[in-house]
C-alpha cells in the first residue's frame, strides 16, 4: 500500500495558486489538477450522515459512473474506504488481494466499460461535513501509464490543500448563516461509527475516549440488537436518539447493510451523528455539484432556516424546489438522512437555545416567537428533541459554561 507523506514542496506553484483568491471554485481546482497530474477522470467522494458514500464533485461526471455508483458501487468502493481507514494514499491494486483488482465488480462493471484502469485514492479529512471523511479519487485509462511516486506525492499535497480550503469555506459559511452559533454540548470529532456483525469497530474514533461513555455503551447495545435481527432487506435506516451522561440527547442516523463488500463483506451497521443546525446551515448547492438532485434540495433547507417561525407546510416547502410534496419528502429523507419535519424542528430548537441562553425572554415568549403553538407544546417538543425540559437544559448549560470559564481562568 503506497504510504505517501504530504510534501508541500512537491506541489507545483500553479496548483497552489488555484487555491488562492476570493473566488476559488472546484472547477478551477480540477482544471489545474488535470494539468499537473494528467488523468482521465477525477471524483471527490465523501461519506455522509445518512450512511455510506456519495460522489460530490466535479460538476460533470459520466452518467454511467454517477448512476451505477449511487445504486451499487458505493458499497463496492474498497478503494475510497481504504484511503479513509488508513489515512494514506492508495492504489486500486493495493486494495484487493494480489491480482484481484481487475476481477472485482468495482473494476469490471464500473471502470472497464469506460476504459479506465489505473486508480488512486487520497484521503480527505472533511470534504463536506465535519466529522465525515472522504477521498480524492483519480483514474487513468488503459492507454495511459500508472501513476508515478512523484505524482502520488503531488496528489497527496493537493488533498491537503483541499482540506484547508474546505475548512476555511465551512467557517466562512457558518459565520454568514449562523452568527449566533453556540456549542451546547461537546460533539466528538468523529461523527461516524461502523460495526461488522462481530461488533468490531471498523473506523477509528470509537475506542479513543472521545465518545461519552454512557452513549458508547448504548451504541454497542443497539448494534448488537440490530445486527442480531437482520430482516433480509439490502438496506434499512432510521433515526435513533441516545442520551449522554447528563441526559442530553444526540440524534443518529442508523443504517444497516445486509452486505457491504467495501468493508469486508457481510452485515455492516453505521451510526451517523447528525449535523447540528450550524453544520446544516453551512451546506451549499455547490457542495454536491455532481448530483443535481441532491443540490436542488439544499435551497429548501435554506427556506426552512429562514421561515421556521411561521411553520410553513410541506406543500410550500416542496414548491421552493419545484417538486411534489410526496417526492420532495421521500428524496429529502433518502438523500440527506433527515426528514423535513425533523429539520424544521432542528431550526426551531436551535433558536430557542439562543433565546434561553440570552436570559432576557420568558419561555412563553420564546415558544411563541419560535413557531410553537404554546408553551406546553414547546416544552414537549424540546424534551423530545433534547431529552431535557427547557428549564433543566438552561440550568445545566449555564452551569457547564460557568465551569468551563472558571477552568479557562485558572
Amino acid at each position: 500500500m503506497a504510504r505517501v507523506q504530504q510534501d508541500s514542496s512537491s506541489i507545483p506553484q500553479s496548483m497552489n495558486n488555484a487555491f488562492n483568491g476570493d473566488s476559488v471554485s472546484y472547477r478551477q481546482v480540477f482544471e489545474q489538477l488535470k494539468r499537473v497530474v494528467p488523468h482521465a477522470e477525477v471524483l471527490m467522494i465523501t461519506s455522509l450522515p445518512r450512511a455510506g458514500l456519495q460522489i460530490a464533485q466535479p460538476a460533470r461526471v459520466p452518467e454511467l459512473i454517477l448512476k451505477t455508483y449511487a445504486k451499487q458501487f458505493n458499497t463496492e468502493d474498497r478503494l475510497t474506504w481504504q484511503a479513509i481507514l488508513t489515512q494514506t494514499t492508495v492504489r486500486g491494486a493495493d486494495c484487493w488481494p494480489a491480482g484481484e483488482f481487475e476481477q472485482s465488480a468495482f473494476f469490471r462493471d464500473m471502470l472497464e466499460p469506460l476504459g479506465l484502469k489505473h486508480a488512486v485514492a487520497v484521503p480527505l479529512k472533511e470534504p463536506v461535513f465535519e466529522g465525515y471523511a472522504g477521498a480524492l479519487v483519480v483514474f487513468r485509462s488503459a492507454d495511459e501509464p500508472d501513476f508515478t511516486t512523484e505524482e502520488l506525492s503531488i496528489l497527496t499535497g493537493v488533498a491537503g490543500l483541499m482540506d484547508e480550503w474546505s475548512e476555511k469555506t465551512r467557517a466562512t459559511h457558518r459565520a454568514t448563516t449562523c452568527r449566533d452559533e453556540h456549542r451546547w454540548s461537546v460533539r466528538p470529532a468523529v461523527r461516524q461509527y461502523v460495526f461488522n456483525n462481530k461488533l468490531d469497530s471498523l473506523l477509528p474514533g470509537f475506542e479513543d475516549g472521545q465518545l461519552d461513555p454512557h452513549m458508547r455503551e448504548q451504541l454497542l447495545s443497539h448494534a448488537r440488537q440490530r445486527l442480531g435481527q437482520m430482516n433480509g432487506q439490502p438496506f434499512t435506516s432510521d433515526r435513533v436518539l441516545f442520551p449522554d451522561t447528563r441526559g442530553d440527547l444526540m440524534s443518529f442516523r442508523v443504517g444497516v447493510y445486509r452486505d457491504y463488500p467495501a468493508l469486508g463483506g457481510g452485515p455492516v451497521l453505521f451510526f451517523c451523528l447528525q449535523p447540528d443546525f450550524c453544520e446544516w446551515s453551512s451546506l451549499r448547492p455547490n457542495d454536491f455539484q455532481a448530483d443535481e438532485e441532491l443540490s436542488r434540495l439544499i435551497p429548501a433547507m435554506r427556506f426552512m432556516q429562514e421561515q421556521f417561525r411561521r411553520c410553513p407546510r410541506l406543500t410550500e416547502i416542496a414548491k421552493v424546489v419545484h417538486l411534489s410534496p410526496f417526492h420532495f419528502h421521500r428524496r429529502f429523507t433518502e438523500l440527506l438522512g433527515i426528514t423535513p419535519k425533523h429539520y424544521m424542528l432542528e431550526c426551531q430548537i436551535h433558536q430557542t437555545k439562543i433565546d434561553m441562553m440570552g436570559g432576557q425572554k420568558e419561555l412563553v415568549d420564546i415558544a411563541r416567537t419560535c413557531g410553537f403553538a404554546h408553551q406546553s407544546h414547546f416544552t414537549s417538543r424540546f424534551k423530545q428533541a433534547t431529552g431535557l425540559t427547557p428549564t433543566r437544559w438552561r440550568r445545566l448549560t449555564r452551569r457547564a459554561n460557568e465551569e468551563a470559564a472558571a477552568t479557562q481562568g485558572n
